[in-house]
């Protein structure tokens, strides 16, 4: 741990390192891994459960007066009216795991709760294949290991490589998305899909891609990521621009002239708001429990 980081930052990349730990171990022999279906296409594996517990241990250890937000387990450890939360994706990218594909990680947010609502404070996204630490404190700036990092240059859309998700629940917009992956597809130097959202906005945090789009993301996955996209430089809303992305379920990431480039293009399928509209820049969270507002 670095004496230069937040206290809470260090905390959080140890609690990633014995989860990304955890999953490395398993990695060896991911035949021998026991997997459950929690919906089509959705899965969660004992590498999931072990590495949550492993982080939640770590967390409240340190700060016992703290809540937990756990993808896996949902808002049920630590103190349950605190105005600091935990949120928590113990293996964001669990069916590249399951098949051996090495794009996965381990992601961690502190959310605080502010007259304003809840804000971003801490963030930890770690790649236990690569052994790369993304980390942000807020308003220090964002970093890769040991390295400040910031969002890409480009600013012509052409030019741009851009990551993003594809659909995979039942219910989900297959069209709509297929409109959209066109429209932007048809405007970009490529588009990838890695499979792991927390890190494709570590990733256009640190501008190994230009831009970021995927929606029906839970907060969990991309409390860390969108942190860490603003310590660079980025910016993260939804489809037409709001800064409430997180409770929308729309995400967009880019920096600043990028941004704007895929906003112009997405924000007709958004399902919240005509394109252009602004709703301000609400930075609201809303968690489960005592700690909603």
């Amino acid at each position: 741990m670095s004496p230069n980081l937040h206290p809470m930052l260090n905390v959080a990349i140890k609690a990633a390192r014995a989860a990304g730990a955890i999953i490395n171990r398993a990695a060896l022999d991911i035949e021998s891994v026991r997997i459950n279906q929690k919906q089509v296409n959705d899965y969660v594996t004992e590498v999931d459960l072990a590495s949550e517990q492993a982080i939640i241990e770590t967390l409240l250890t340190a700060y016992p007066g703290h809540g937990i937000w756990a993808e896996e387990s949902g808002n049920t450890h630590g103190a349950q009216d605190s105005n600091y939360v935990w949120i928590i994706d113990p293996l964001d990218g669990t069916t590249n795991f399951i098949h051996g594909f090495p794009v996965y990680c381990v992601s961690i947010a502190l959310a605080e709760r502010k007259t304003n609502g809840w804000q971003m404070e801490q963030a930890v996204v770690y790649d236990p294949t690569r052994n790369d630490i993304f980390c942000a404190t807020r308003g220090r700036g964002a970093f890769m290991n040991d390295r400040r990092v910031r969002v890409s240059k480009r600013i012509r859309l052409a030019d741009c490589l851009v990551s993003t998700g594809f659909p995979f629940r039942p219910g989900d917009d297959l069209q709509q998305y297929l409109s959209m992956f066109s429209d932007i597809m048809q405007r970009t130097a490529a588009v990838r899909r890695p499979g792991a959202a927390a890190l494709d906005l570590a990733y256009v945090a640190a501008g190994f891609s230009d831009g970021f789009f995927e929606s029906g993301l839970s907060p969990w996955d991309v409390a860390a990521g969108s942190l860490l996209v603003q310590e660079a430089g980025g910016l993260v809303g939804n489809y037409s621009g709001e800064a409430d992305f997180l409770e929308q379920r729309e995400c967009v990431a880019a920096s600043p002239k990028i941004y704007s480039l895929l906003v112009n293009q997405l924000g007709k399928y958004s399902k919240f708001a005509p394109a252009g509209e602004k709703a301000g820049l609400r930075q609201s969270l809303r968690l489960p429990g005592k700690a909603q507002e």
